[in-house]
């Protein structure tokens, strides 16, 4: 336990990419008509979010940024990798088609074994690791077909969710996996089956509210312990608390503006990564 009283779980690999050419599109609901893309905000914003990590006992893995993909520094949807798998992303829009072969040359430099998804598919935006399942939404930005593939690739079951709300087209704003067995998450993203399905699964789930799902609050970085949020997603922050969960709230407003928080900027490692990955690109 640190001084500031957060007790440290497990180190965690995470990846980032930096904003540095970081560009807000208004290709998502949550961008409001007169945003205004301030770089250097956005480059404090993640810088801080990064700090978090490191300063619970993380490694950052950084992905090198291109000129050309405004949108990369939402590192999430570049793959899904587990045990040393790395099932790369096949964006939905031509703007972003770019960032399946940077993310796959980033894992292949690092020995992971790399697949790049043939139907559409957007990493961690729309994939999710529990202990049980791989979480995974459709309707949006990731086809169903998808799904199977990533199963076959990497050995685990994956549970399809359907997503209805337009403001939630990626899982990872509807959906935040607190621990091996505990999710958050907002019911009215999801269709009707869908919430049956994760009522059965995990009945003791953290519902969000409304005003929290509209703060992008579900698009969380949790390591089991504490839980990185928008600091606007009070009502889930106080609920995390009651649960025993340590929320750190921050402000994110640049990268919020272009459909992004913390989850959308982190992807996660999970399982026994390659050694090779300890060397290269981390702090």
């Amino acid at each position: 336990m640190d001084r500031s009283g957060i007790r440290h779980t497990g180190r965690r690999h995470l990846v980032m990419c930096p904003p540095e050419y970081y560009e807000i599109t208004g290709d998502n609901p949550w961008t409001p008509p007169d945003a205004k893309t301030d770089r250097a905000a956005a480059m404090e914003e993640w810088e801080r979010l990064r700090g978090i990590y490191l300063d619970l006992g993380h490694r950052v893995h950084v992905i090198e940024p291109h000129p050309e993909l405004t949108q990369m520094t939402f590192a999430a949807n570049g793959a899904l990798a587990i045990d040393g798998k790395a099932f790369v992303a096949r964006p939905h829009s031509q703007e972003r088609a770019g960032e399946g072969p940077a993310h796959a040359e980033w894992f292949r430099r690092r020995g992971y074994d790399v697949k790049v998804s043939r139907a559409r598919s957007e990493g961690e935006g729309d994939f999710l690791v529990t202990e049980r399942f791989v979480l995974a939404g459709t309707g949006f930005r990731t086809d169903q077909p998808a799904h199977f593939e990533a199963q076959e690739f990497l050995s685990r079951p994956v549970l399809s969710l359907q997503l209805v709300h337009e403001k939630f087209y990626h899982l990872d704003t509807a959906v935040c996996v607190l621990d091996e067995r505990t999710i958050a998450y907002y019911p009215g993203a999801f269709s009707p089956g869908s919430r049956r399905l994760l009522e059965r699964v995990f009945p003791d789930a953290v519902i969000a509210t409304d005003d929290d799902a509209d703060e992008l609050g579900l698009n969380a970085v949790s390591d089991g312990k504490n839980v990185v949020l928008h600091s606007s997603a009070r009502h889930l922050a106080d609920a995390l608390a009651e649960r025993g969960y340590h929320p750190i709230g921050i402000d994110m407003p640049q990268l919020q503006m272009g459909g992004g928080g913390p989850k959308c900027c982190t992807m996660g490692l999970y399982g026994e990564p390659p050694k090779t990955i300890d060397t290269a690109g981390s702090q």
